[in-house]
């Protein structure tokens, strides 16, 4: 059995970065293996040993998921993967960024606590920004570090993607998390992606992106 490590704390995120990831490596390791089925396991943080996270420092998205995925394969010794995504809002020059789970400065061990303030700060400083102006897009980045070979280097690869959109003016649906309930991607722009089910976001989301784009890398990677 073949493991593979995603480091999140955020529950439904490690459901979907679990569920897109576990699809897209067993398709890509029935390409390489020519076999009907798949060896790999998908490990999250309370399958492995508590170890101490790192502050998520960077500036830009890559950075933090490259910090996050070191960090995990250092304390367990497995491939990791670890994401770092947000809501970059035009009207707000980008912003929240890197900076979207902790916008409001809610306490972080309450998530849903934490997406509510994230959610209704968002919605006030957009109070007065027209339709017309409400673009938006979610960015990922995916980053994935491997154990060295003998006398080699570790493996780092890190893939980034986007899901363009705009901002809504009032909370919808109860799917996904986040700011999923003041976004409307440009292929449903009648619908929040938190009113998306599970495979038509996945489908489009920056994070799915992202994630099927490095399937591949990883399944060289664990099968070299």
């Amino acid at each position: 059995m073949t493991q593979v490590f995603l480091a999140s704390r955020n529950v439904k995120k490690l459901e979907e970065m679990r569920r897109i990831l576990t699809a897209s490596l067993s398709a890509d390791r029935r390409d390489v293996a020519g076999a009907a089925g798949t060896a790999i396991e998908v490990l999250g943080l309370d399958d492995v040993a508590a170890y101490d996270e790192p502050v998520e420092d960077e500036p830009t998205f890559a950075g933090n998921a490259l910090l996050k995925a070191r960090a995990a394969l250092a304390a367990t010794g497995l491939p990791s993967v670890a994401d770092d995504s947000g809501l970059c809002v035009d009207a707000l020059n980008g912003m929240p960024g890197v900076l979207s789970a902790r916008w409001s400065g809610g306490p972080r061990d309450d998530r849903r606590a934490l997406d509510r303030g994230n959610n209704e700060l968002l919605l006030q400083q957009l109070s007065d920004v027209p339709d017309g102006r409400r673009g938006a897009h979610f960015a990922s980045a995916v980053a994935f570090c491997a154990p060295a070979e003998p006398a080699g280097q570790p493996l780092e690869l890190v893939v980034e993607d986007r899901m363009t959109g705009r901002v809504t003016r009032e909370t919808r649906g109860s799917g996904g998390f986040g700011y999923d309930v003041l976004f409307c991607a440009d292929e449903f722009p009648d619908r929040t992606t938190a009113e998306l089910d599970p495979a038509q976001k996945d489908a489009i989301s920056h994070r799915g992106r992202a994630l099927r784009r490095i399937a591949p890398q990883i399944v060289a990677a664990l099968t070299r």
